[in-house]
């Protein structure tokens, strides 16, 4: 029966304990819809990175008036829109079968992206039409907390690390493949080619977003037919799900009648707001900060930070191998202090130093100002060179030290190591701290606390980065990490499984 399954703590990464033949058909079952769940959270990983490289140029290419605070709220409005959907939809699932929220949900996304693709047609405020489709784009993105609970409610709790660890690698997974496929794209080049009949014009900053929309359709196929609803106990029993089983099949006494420990639940959330934050803050400036820094154009920056972040996901793959077997000889709260402590180390790394100087965007501006006076004869007439460096409208680029790239590149391994460590073990954390009862609503809090911090990430970095720099953007960011680093410490022992919180089982 499947209640006596061991499952086997060492199974490779993305593989899980339905494997053997001898199992039964419900522990197949089980595993099949959970499988489902990792890859719909593969898709929302890709439907997200698949764009942020190219969101900067796209918005200069469509809209002029755009500029660096502007796109902080772009980046936002997707975090915005998910916070304010991800407790609506763990609500829908705690009462109803989780395939109706996950299909609305993706076909939101799906519709937001065809909008993306065409936000350049409008005459006017294109940059509007961006922010909206970003933000219904995060919206759809709140199935997140459906996936979550889904996995948390589906695992016993031996399978939940492995299951969260997986479900991680998938987003890991989805993170990388989403700036490989922009990369890719972008040798369709800025000007594309148009499809006359529907008027839509596929470049590389419309192909990506429509792509993601082939894949929501591919998603939304997947739930229909394969994904079936499934609880099991902290002891691996399989109980009634109360979204799906009527009411008089449910066993009352499997529910546990002792409280949840609310200090735990609100510092969890807490600590991942604090994650969610500083990767926000990453994701958002990395663009307009090798642009600035490193003198490149819009395609390179769009290129090589795409290559950049398809290796650091890579890198958090062997990170979510590493975790997986560190989580079982050390715990999970030792992996979330290392974690914490190494994106600490990230930002530091990132501080400015040195008496070397950004170069100065007016600088080529006033060069190519002159070669077009005095050498204007060789020039073809159609010409434009696009200015690159630090813009001369950001006063600090004239004091500040320049970041190196070497200091860029030390950076984003630390961060690649640190956060896929805290983000997983956030939510492993926060899923053993429910216990078994069904976690829709409580995952749609701690994945609103999360959106919230990615709304206001950009917000804060695109502001203080463009009035006073990165010294100040990113020492705010080491403080906030000690304050976490300390938070934790200070409620470390209540962080612990509601089982083993009541005595039903040992640490």
């Amino acid at each position: 029966m499947s209640e006596s399954i061991d499952p086997d703590e060492n199974t490779p990464l993305l593989r899980d304990d339905a494997s053997s033949g001898s199992l039964d058909k419900d522990y197949r079952c089980r595993w099949r819809s959970i499988r489902v769940m990792y890859f719909t959270m593969f898709l929302s990983s890709v439907g997200f990175t698949i764009v942020i490289t190219s969101l900067w140029p796209y918005l200069k290419k469509v809209d002029d008036a755009a500029n660096a605070s502007f796109l902080g709220w772009v980046v936002a409005a997707y975090s915005l829109g998910q916070m304010i959907a991800s407790p609506l939809f763990g609500l829908w699932s705690n009462h109803r079968p989780c395939r109706e929220p996950l299909v609305c949900s993706i076909f939101i996304n799906l519709s937001a992206n065809i909008y993306y693709a065409y936000a350049y047609l409008p005459g006017s405020n294109n940059r509007i039409h961006i922010l909206m489709a970003r933000a219904f784009v995060g919206f759809g993105a709140g199935n997140v907390a459906v996936v979550r609970s889904y996995v948390s409610g589906a695992t016993s709790l031996k399978e939940r690390t492995n299951a969260m660890a997986n479900m991680s690698a998938c987003q890991a997974l989805g993170f990388i493949l989403g700036p490989a496929l922009q990369a890719g794209l972008s040798f369709i080049g800025e000007s594309g080619f148009m499809v006359e009949l529907i008027h839509l014009q596929i470049n590389m900053y419309t192909a990506p977003a429509l792509l993601a929309a082939l894949f929501g359709l591919i998603n939304i196929l997947l739930v229909l037919l394969v994904l079936r609803e499934h609880r099991v106990g902290d002891d691996g029993r399989h109980i009634p799900a109360i979204n799906y089983a009527p009411e008089d099949q449910i066993d009352v006494r499997d529910e546990p009648e002792e409280a949840i420990d609310q200090v735990a639940v609100l510092t969890s959330n807490v600590l991942f707001f604090a994650v969610m934050f500083i990767f926000a803050v990453f994701e958002t400036i990395a663009t307009p900060l090798s642009m600035d820094m490193f003198a490149w154009t819009r395609k390179d920056a769009v290129f090589y930070n795409g290559i950049i972040i398809c290796c650091i996901g890579f890198e958090s793959i062997l990170v979510f191998l590493v975790v997986k077997v560190a989580s079982q000889r050390f715990g999970d709260r030792p992996v979330l202090l290392a974690g914490l402590a190494i994106i600490f180390c990230g930002f530091f790394i990132l501080l400015p130093w040195g008496n070397r100087y950004p170069k100065i965007q007016w600088a080529d501006v006033t060069n190519n100002s002159l070669i077009s006076k005095t050498q204007g004869a060789n020039l073809p007439s159609n010409s434009s060179v696009e200015p690159t460096g630090c813009p001369f409208e950001q006063i600090w680029c004239q004091y500040t030290p320049a970041i190196h790239l070497a200091q860029y590149i030390s950076s984003d391994i630390l961060i690649g190591v640190g956060y896929p460590a805290c983000n997983v073990m956030s939510y492993t954390l926060y899923s053993k701290i429910l216990g078994p009862k069904p976690q829709g609503v409580y995952m749609g809090w701690l994945t609103a606390s999360g959106s919230g911090a990615r709304t206001l990430g950009p917000v804060y970095v695109s502001q203080v980065y463009t009035l006073l720099g990165p010294r100040w953007a990113f020492s705010l960011i080491c403080g906030m990490m000690v304050g976490a680093v300390v938070l934790l410490g200070c409620v470390y022992r209540r962080l612990v499984a509601f089982s083993v919180r009541h005595g039903r089982t040992v640490d």
